[in-house]
């Protein structure tokens, strides 16, 4: 039976999800949330309604990091984004939670205010997130020094993470030039295959985003 993922191609979690679908060319329904009717099926299956969400012979799975983890063990492929050493596995998994809590989370947070009407502002939390990207932005450009991934020298999970944060992030805002290696991991991530099919397939959805797409990328 084929796997329905319930997603929208402009979302960065879905993004993050699709990117591992797209690694290992594993097969599944596209759900798109703006087609009739989905977004019923989808409270049916979660009621919390948020994507993406997985459909696998019955079983649901939700969150873009559990989606992935479940794709490695039912639908395992060529490209292993968790890897098979424990130690590496934790680390791994440790800079996908980085990813997702210190560039995502105040990077949406950005979106957020920019959604509310006018007296309903929180532009203390907006400086909060400011500054929780600038000490990741400082932390990642010392990390990847001489790194070409996240962790170790293949592709992984944290990949799969740092994608979709550092694209939407430095849209929202912007990462110094002064963070070159950075800079250069951010550009790597959009030259991945899986990546830029996942960034094409939203781009006309860019009109969108609440702060201004910018012309590039």
């Amino acid at each position: 039976m084929t796997m329905e993922l319930f997603a929208h191609p402009f979302s960065s979690y879905c993004q993050k999800a699709l990117i591992a679908f797209y690694e290992n060319d594993i097969p599944f329904r596209y759900r798109m949330l703006e087609d009739e009717g989905v977004g019923d099926t989808l409270a049916s299956l979660w009621p919390m309604k948020k994507f993406p969400t997985l459909l696998d012979d019955g079983r649901v799975i939700f969150e873009a990091t559990a989606i992935i983890e479940h794709l490695h063990v039912r639908h395992p492929g060529p490209v292993t984004l968790i890897p098979e050493d424990p130690a590496e596995a934790a680390e791994v998994r440790m800079l996908d939670r980085f990813f997702d809590n210190y560039v995502m989370t105040p990077q949406g947070k950005f979106v957020v205010d920019a959604l509310r009407p006018p007296d309903s502002k929180d532009p203390y939390g907006v400086e909060e997130a400011r500054k929780m990207l600038e000490t990741s932005y400082a932390w990642l450009d010392q990390r990847m020094q001489g790194r070409t991934w996240a962790v170790g020298d293949s592709f992984s999970l944290a990949d799969c993470a740092a994608a979709p944060s550092l694209f939407y992030a430095d849209w929202t805002h912007r990462i110094p030039e002064h963070y070159a290696a950075l800079a250069a991991y951010r550009a790597r991530l959009l030259q991945r295959p899986s990546f830029a099919r996942a960034v094409d397939e939203a781009r006309r959805f860019r009109h969108y985003f609440p702060l201004g797409a910018p012309d590039r990328d």
